[in-house]
């Protein structure tokens, strides 16, 4: 059986009369990876090599190394944030990352939250992104833009 999207899993949870029966129908979809695993399946989807991400991205090497390997369980949002750029994720697909790191979802009310989303729809890089949230008078994404 092919796997459900995430928005029929959602409509399927939000009608089950019987969350049992919700559980044995949908097994087979539920992802319980780590953010380092799923941060392997992206560079592989994407074709990216882990060293080119994490040179995009303008994380310190080792910190980055630390998530890549699971040993940095829960980096801040800002720092997925800066990885999803460096992967040239979707919107969508970063908010799947943002779950898998345990951080809040991109909230397009949100000013910042909306200068990133517009980043990710345009596939900026961490540093024009930084200037977006400048010229806006907003925090920058990683420190100053240089």
């Amino acid at each position: 059986m092919p796997e459900k999207d995430t928005k029929s899993m959602e409509h399927e949870l939000s009608a089950a009369g019987d969350f049992d029966e919700f559980w044995a129908e949908n097994g087979e979809n539920f992802r319980e990876r780590t953010l380092a695993e799923h941060l392997r399946v992206l560079l592989a989807e994407k074709g990216l090599s882990q060293a080119e991400v994490i040179r995009r991205s303008r994380l310190e090497q080792r910190y980055a190394d630390h998530i890549f390997a699971g040993r940095k369980k829960r980096p801040s949002r800002e720092k997925v944030l800066s990885l999803a750029l460096a992967m040239e994720l979707s919107p969508q697909e970063t908010q799947y990352l943002l779950g898998y790191a345990g951080a809040g979802r991109l909230y397009v009310r949100n000013p910042w939250d909306s200068v990133l989303w517009y980043a990710l729809e345009r596939r900026m890089t961490v540093m024009e992104a930084n200037a977006l949230l400048e010229k806006l008078s907003k925090t920058p994404l990683l420190g100053r833009v240089e």
